[in-house]
């Protein structure tokens, strides 16, 4: 086999191996979030319940997040595994606003299960979790540790 022929496998191989990754799912909507969305974004990864009181508080400093220009996708997850109807339900009744993932990320993270809510994971445009938030967060909190770990 010539090197060139096999630089073009290999680099073929490549391609094929990056497209297959899976997708993250679907939201409280039924909408799928694929991985070519997400590319090149941050995300803030926030873990949330129904009866979690600085949960349902930081929501709306969480829907403020979601709502402006960061390069910042703000993703939620129903710490008690809500899925279908009643995830959209809950998510309805708390307000949220951005996007809640039915299928818990913590595999494709590799996190271990908080025994604390809230959390909140910042992962970079990478996909690499670079910072765990405990308690009820502000914007301005999170901008700020966005800021730092992007070095502004």
């Amino acid at each position: 086999m010539t090197r060139p022929f096999a630089a073009s496998l290999l680099l073929l191989a490549c391609l094929l191996i990056s497209a297959c990754e899976k997708d993250w799912g679907v939201d409280q909507h039924g909408q799928e979030i694929t991985v070519a969305h997400l590319q090149g974004k941050w995300l803030l990864i926030n873990y949330w319940a129904e009866w979690c009181g600085p949960c349902r508080t930081e929501i709306p400093e969480l829907n403020a997040l979601a709502m402006a220009e960061h390069n910042l996708e703000v993703l939620g997850v129903n710490f008690d595994e809500l899925r279908g109807e009643e995830l959209a339900e809950a998510a309805e009744a708390l307000g949220i606003r951005f996007r809640v993932l039915s299928d818990d990320p913590a595999e494709r993270l590799k996190l271990s299960r908080s025994e604390v809510l809230p959390v909140t994971y910042l992962v970079d445009d990478k996909g690499v979790v670079r910072e765990r938030l405990i308690g009820e967060q502000s914007a301005a909190g999170v901008l700020a540790h966005l800021a730092r770990l992007r070095g502004e």
